[in-house]
């Protein structure tokens, strides 16, 4: 059988561009080579595109972009051409493309931005769509249509650079401290504060600020996070429910790459039949979203037993400790199984 090229994008014009790398190494590393070719394609913090030839290695370890490894490249947005443009000195030449896979974190990247050129260009994607992905990355939005799928969300009020700051201080003295204030479209916790007290209130909206021209402040649950590893479109696999064991603060940036004082719990120590139910709420959630390929829907626990939308993340991490492949490991998955249902599905669509 003749292998299939998959364009595998990496880095972007994101806060998470780091962590892109790392998630897209592991991609290149665990795809099934005797079926697949991987085609990189690095994009740099200045959003310049390259066919990446190099040494898989130098992704990871940012590297990547050097004058002998790389070529200028851009994807055609010709529907019947399915190729990279690699933009050569002595012309242009094209690469066929049979697959994209978006290994982007955050903005430009995991918002429907990449995956609009993609599917404009008529290329099979894996993952969500643009729609999904947009909505997805939009904390408010995404809590009001997980609402009325009759899911519990956070209270919450959300603010635009115009708007009174003294919103988000009436909130928190209703909802009570502490409140979390965070970016309404940005991931890996940047920008996000666990506010104790009205006297750091605005400092943690202005800090959310530099991360987006809008800025969420919700009431803090009780509890303990868990998420949901989900993969497919109509039929759904789920993988084992995680659970994140805190010491103190929240799951910041520094805790979900380092688990520097957390630590993560595969499967979750609830019962089966919580475990169950947050399974199919994770299932209701990602369908409400109009979520297809995967996902990853984190969710928090209260004492009481109550499950509460937290987010989803389309492009979940993908390195070798990241909760998504932890989860499918956990209920039988291998990391490479996962990568070959989600090209399936993206093939099949």
């Amino acid at each position: 059988m003749e292998k299939l090229n998959v364009a595998v994008f990496f880095g972007g014009c994101s806060s998470e561009y780091g962590v892109s790398l790392e998630s897209a190494s592991a991609v290149i590393s665990n795809l099934d080579k005797d079926k697949y070719r991987p085609v990189p394609v690095g994009i740099t913090k200045d959003g310049d595109w390259y066919y990446f030839k190099g040494d898989p290695a130098k992704i990871p370890a940012d590297t990547w972009c050097g004058r002998d490894d790389c070529i200028p490249a851009a994807l055609s947005p010709d529907r019947s051409a399915h190729s990279l443009l690699l933009l050569k000195e002595s012309g242009i030449c094209r690469l066929p493309i049979d697959l994209a896979f978006p290994v982007l974190h955050g903005k430009n990247g995991e918002d429907g931005t990449i995956q609009g050129m993609i599917e404009l260009a008529g290329i099979p994607l894996a993952g969500c769509g643009v729609l999904a992905s947009a909505l997805c990355m939009d904390k408010d939005r995404a809590h009001k249509l997980v609402g009325l799928a009759g899911v519990r969300v956070p209270q919450a009020v959300v603010l635009g650079t115009g708007s009174d700051r003294m919103q988000a201080a009436a909130f928190a003295a209703s909802a009570g401290y502490p409140v979390f204030v965070k970016p309404v479209k940005a991931g890996s916790s940047y920008g996000i504060t666990k506010v104790m007290s009205a006297e750091t209130l605005q400092n943690a909206v202005t800090l959310a600020f530099e991360y987006d021209d809008q800025v969420i402040i919700e009431e803090m649950i009780e509890g303990f996070e868990v998420g949901c590893a989900v993969l497919g479109r109509e039929e759904l696999l789920v993988g084992e429910v995680d659970e994140i064991e805190l010491s103190g603060g929240f799951f910041d940036f520094t805790e979900k790459y380092t688990l520097k004082t957390s630590a993560i719990h595969v499967p979750a120590r609830i019962s089966r039949e919580k475990a169950d139910e947050i399974r199919q709420t994770a299932k209701v959630i990602y369908r409400a979203l109009g979520c297809s390929g995967f996902a990853r829907v984190d969710m928090f626990l209260t004492p009481e037993g109550e499950i509460v939308f937290n987010e989803v993340n389309t492009i979940p991490g993908f390195t070798e400790h990241s909760r998504y492949p932890g989860m499918m490991k956990a209920a039988g998955h291998s990391f490479t199984e996962v990568l070959e249902r989600i090209i399936a599905l993206a093939v099949e669509a």
